[in-house]
């Protein structure tokens, strides 16, 4: 299926959030992430099923000053 990563169509055979984080190389990475522009829970991902056409945002924390 298509998703919308951060902007950019991506194909994937991930039914759900978690496994997409891991192969798209966020596995274990602290990150942010919604879909559809709905905030999503790190322990809610294994349990958020994504479907045809989604839009995935994934933000990681960054450092200034």
């Amino acid at each position: 299926m298509k998703i919308l990563v951060n902007g950019a169509w991506r194909d994937t055979h991930s039914a759900a959030l978690a496994p997409l984080l891991e192969e798209l190389g966020y596995g274990g990475t602290v990150v942010t992430t919604a879909v559809n522009g709905e905030f999503v829970a790190a322990g809610k991902r294994e349990e958020r099923l994504l479907t045809e056409g989604d839009r995935l945002e994934v933000l990681a924390p960054m450092q200034g000053g």
